[in-house]
């Protein structure tokens, strides 16, 4: 490089340089230009499929992400309902079995608690007790009906608090189950001698689910506590309500006689 040239250079600031260089870079680039992407208008017929269409090229993103997470939501549902809790539901089921047959013969402490070694198909282990069983699938049937039969183990070994706390628990609405709890209940706050509430829980269950075997047996029970209570006219109109109607129960063999005491006191006492 010449004298000349060099003091050139070395006078030239480094800004002009870089100025340079960068205008000799994009000058050597090649123009580019974006195209915008558009849907389009809105066509004038609403609903259509071209509507549709526009519709969606519009909210495409938006539409992805609801459709992404509704078809979740669905899944998740799907997957619960018939894979996760039938299995929860056949385990319950499996434990459920020996606390019953237990019950059945009327070791209520040992079906209540559980603890006894049984065997299970996954080999022998120490059965769950009413309890446990509720406490483990109470989001199940089996375990709900766990907590009917804990109800009535605490009732048969005089713990009538705990007795109602599990009874009340049952909530499956069922036929049978249902009307035998509320009846239970009332048995439990008549042992507590809290009439008045057990009364409340025999018309209950006498009324809950009509039929002819839960409904005449707690009508007679609601009969008798309003016996002990003197409201003998309240008594009678629900013997006679068995008389009538449940003609062909157990509780209608016989409650004739309980017509006649009713209808004695009710004259000696002139009411």
């Amino acid at each position: 490089m010449s004298e000349e040239k060099k003091s050139k250079f070395e006078e030239t600031p480094i800004n002009d340089l870089s100025h340079n260089e960068n205008k000799e870079e994009i000058e050597g680039e090649e123009e580019v230009e974006f195209e915008q992407i558009s849907s389009g208008p809105e066509p004038s017929v609403k609903y259509s499929w071209e509507w549709l269409q526009w519709y969606y090229e519009a909210n495409k993103q938006t539409i992805n992400y609801v459709g992404g997470g509704l078809l979740l939501i669905i899944g998740l549902i799907v997957g619960y309902k018939f894979y996760w809790l039938p299995s929860k539901e056949a385990e319950a089921a499996d434990e459920i079995f020996y606390a019953q047959s237990l019950f059945e013969r009327d070791s209520f402490n040992l079906a209540l608690k559980g603890g006894a070694m049984v065997r299970y198909s996954q080999g022998t282990k120490p059965m769950m007790g009413f309890e446990k069983i509720y406490e483990e699938y109470s989001y199940t049937k089996t375990g709900t009906l766990a907590a009917f039969y804990a109800g009535v183990c605490y009732l048969h070994l005089g713990k009538y608090e705990d007795a109602i706390k599990y009874l009340e628990k049952y909530d499956l609405d069922d036929e049978m189950y249902q009307p035998l709890a509320y009846g239970n209940i009332g048995d439990a706050y008549m042992e507590l001698n809290k009439p008045e509430e057990g009364i409340k829980f025999y018309l209950k269950a006498a009324n809950d689910k009509i039929n002819n075997f839960t409904t005449p047996l707690f009508l007679k029970k609601a009969a008798l506590a309003l016996e002990s209570q003197k409201r003998y006219k309240e008594a009678l109109e629900l013997y006679e309500r068995i008389k009538k109607e449940f003609v062909t129960s157990n509780e209608a063999r016989d409650i004739e006689k309980y017509i006649v005491r009713v209808t004695t006191f009710l004259e000696e006492s002139g009411k």
